[in-house]
């Protein structure tokens, strides 16, 4: 049975309901307009710039880079 409950709010943990997007650099930034703590812990999902749909401009460049090698 599926519950729309968090666990984590529930028992008051630190914790980010949005996705950690990781850029070139290990810049961050989180998809909730809210968050104010960029640490990996407190996202459950973390993912690099690159697999975004459509990507990223800051990753490019490294695309570039595997595709000439």
């Amino acid at each position: 049975m599926r519950t729309d409950r968090c666990l984590f709010c529930d028992r008051a943990i630190d914790h980010c309901h949005g996705t950690l997007i990781v850029h070139a650099g290990n810049t961050t930034e989180c998809t909730e307009r809210d968050c104010v703590d960029l640490d990996h812990a407190r996202h459950t999902f973390v993912i690099d710039c690159g697999d975004l749909a459509g990507g990223c401009a800051c990753a490019e460049p490294n695309i570039a880079m595997r595709e000439g090698a």
